[in-house]
């Protein structure tokens, strides 16, 4: 069988131990294909959104409609990636703070009690579909077989320190670009991205 780099280095979709049925909260990145730059640009330091960024922006605000056993806390969308903050309900809110949006359970065919992989999956899924409409319909720029890499990033949230320094980390991502180790065009290292980066974890999603 000749070597398939997508399909012989996958590695868990769990971290071995933990109990994803358990409530917590959890940061997750997630990258486009190629790291193509696709939903807008930064400019003097603050994130620009095109239509293919906001479209993005728009689906992670639905997720606490479709699951409603999730809020989703701070987020930013970068050219080619995407940082957020997802709580599962029943979270010592002490080191998850509610950002106050309602659950609608009867909406967009909700699901109940969802582990961050299925959620992130569904945040793939319904972005690619539209993101295919907008190449289609409205010249978006097209990819090359995937808008998401197949992996994504995820950390557990486990103290009110580390809760807020990735707040901090993710509403500075864009005055921090030019270091990012997402940006093909970075002029440095950046402590903070490093500090970030020893203890993310790299898992599967099977997703688009």
């Amino acid at each position: 069988m000749r070597y398939d780099p997508e399909r012989h280095h996958r590695r868990s979709i769990r971290l071995k131990g933990r109990d994803y049925s358990r409530p917590g909260a959890y940061f997750v990145t997630i990258c486009t294909q190629d790291r193509l730059c696709l939903f807008g640009e930064v400019v003097d330091g603050e994130m620009q959104l095109n239509d293919d960024g906001r479209m993005v922006e728009k689906w992670w605000v639905k997720l606490n409609r479709k699951f409603p056993g999730v809020r989703t806390d701070k987020y930013v969308v970068m050219p080619n990636h995407f940082h957020g903050i997802i709580i599962i309900v029943g979270a010592d809110l002490r080191v998850c703070p509610d950002n106050g949006m309602g659950a609608h359970a009867n909406e967009l065919g909700a699901h109940i009690g969802a582990p961050p992989p299925e959620i992130v999956q569904w945040l793939k899924t319904m972005t690619t579909n539209e993101y295919l409409r907008g190449v289609k319909q409205s010249g978006w720029p097209p990819f090359r077989g995937r808008l998401w890499q197949q992996n994504y990033y995820e950390h557990i949230i486990r103290n009110e320190d580390s809760l807020n320094r990735i707040c901090q980390y993710i509403t500075e991502n864009p005055l921090r670009w030019h270091l990012d180790r997402e940006n093909p065009q970075r002029l440095g290292e950046d402590e903070f991205d490093q500090w970030l980066k020893s203890f993310t974890k790299e898992m599967t999603c099977d997703a688009r």
